[in-house]
């Protein structure tokens, strides 16, 4: 079934109200000029006199009629014309709606500032484009990366096979050795596999709060660092006082894990790593390492991105672990942030809200 336009509901709404104000108008007006007058004729020879009543209603009645035409016959026009003005700028904003897509978010509706209602629906249209063309970009980069990443030992893998294979003095201690690479290449694809669905996981909202202390998250994974440390001469100081938070347990053990392991990895060796937590919901990671530009601190927490060339090694890591620290920080609507320390090092501060 056909909807009627809101146009031809305006119009007509504007048409019915001219015609009731015209109404009331007429009514008003011509009420006071009714008039009604009564003659006496003279009688015939032996009769009574005459009355007669006299009244200009019928006139009246006839330039009523006219003017309630010629009101209803030009309120409709003028209401169309008026509705059609009026509702020119959505025109304007259904026909760029109609003509967006993936790749023309970036364009802006540029729609007449005659009314501020318009203007505020367009501008609130620019900022949900902006924001989905931010996302697709980031999409795109991210598919990007993610088939390098992956592309890059499949490579390496090919290669192995093509020179064992192509070595006729390959010896079973060649091919045990290429074996042991491809089992290494294979294991870094799965932690890679990993790391990224983690990451989508953090993308997804928490659908079910549990009440969870979060001192009792970092302590379990210091101490499951511990020997990592001492293999790297790093010295880890916690201070765990208890911090009853709300959320995801297994997301924010992630999210602990991924921090500890990112100032680990990161560390200058004989170097530091200083975690707390506090009653507040607070976890503080900090630890030594090599010196951060502030301008590159926002960046690391982007997937795929590392600082320095010591981070494009394939053995240190792929660049997801604070991706994945600030998509779980952000489904729980924790305040996540990043300072470089000025001896060296990163600081890296996630407010959890409080427990409800």
């Amino acid at each position: 079934m056909t909807r009627p336009r809101l146009r031809t509901r305006l119009a007509l709404l504007h048409a019915g109200l001219a015609f009731a104000c015209g109404v009331l108008l007429l009514a008003f007006v011509n009420v006071p000029l009714l008039t009604a007058r009564q003659t006496t004729a003279g009688p015939p020879a032996g009769q009574p006199a005459a009355v007669q009543t006299t009244s200009n209603l019928g006139e009246m009645l006839q330039y009523y009629a006219v003017a309630l035409v010629l009101i209803a016959g030009l309120s409709v026009p003028l209401g169309w014309l008026i509705a059609g003005r009026a509702l020119r700028p959505l025109r304007v904003i259904t026909a760029a709606a109609r003509t967006t897509s993936a790749d023309s978010l970036a364009t802006r509706l540029r729609v007449p500032a005659a009314y501020q209602e318009f203007t505020d629906l367009a501008d609130t249209l620019d900022g949900l484009l902006h924001r989905l063309d931010r996302s697709f970009t980031a999409q795109r980069q991210f598919i990007a990366n993610a088939s390098h990443e992956l592309r890059t030992p499949l490579t390496v893998q090919r290669t192995l096979l093509q020179l064992t294979i192509a070595d006729p003095d390959a010896t079973a201690d060649t091919l045990r050795s290429t074996c042991h690479e491809l089992l290494e290449l294979g294991q870094q694809q799965e932690h890679l596999i990993n790391a990224l669905l983690t990451l989508a996981g953090g993308y997804q909202p928490i659908t079910r709060w549990d009440r969870f202390d979060l001192a009792d998250l970092t302590g379990k994974a210091a101490q499951d660092h511990r020997p990592e440390a001492e293999r790297r001469g790093i010295d880890v100081r916690t201070t765990l006082t208890p911090a009853p938070v709300t959320g995801d347990p297994r997301l924010a053990a992630i999210l602990v894990t991924n921090l500890v392991d990112n100032a680990l990895r990161h560390n200058a060796p004989g170097g530091t790593v200083d975690i707390t937590t506090t009653a507040h919901g607070r976890l503080l990671v900090s630890n030594t390492g090599p010196l951060i530009p502030p301008t590159e601190t926002s960046r690391l927490f982007q997937p795929f991105q590392r600082l320095g060339t010591d981070r494009t090694d394939q053995t240190d890591g792929h660049g997801l672990g604070l991706a994945i620290v600030a998509a779980i920080a952000n489904a729980h609507h924790a305040r996540l942030t990043a300072q470089p320390r000025p001896e060296g090092g990163l600081q890296i501060t996630v407010d959890f809200p409080p427990a409800r």
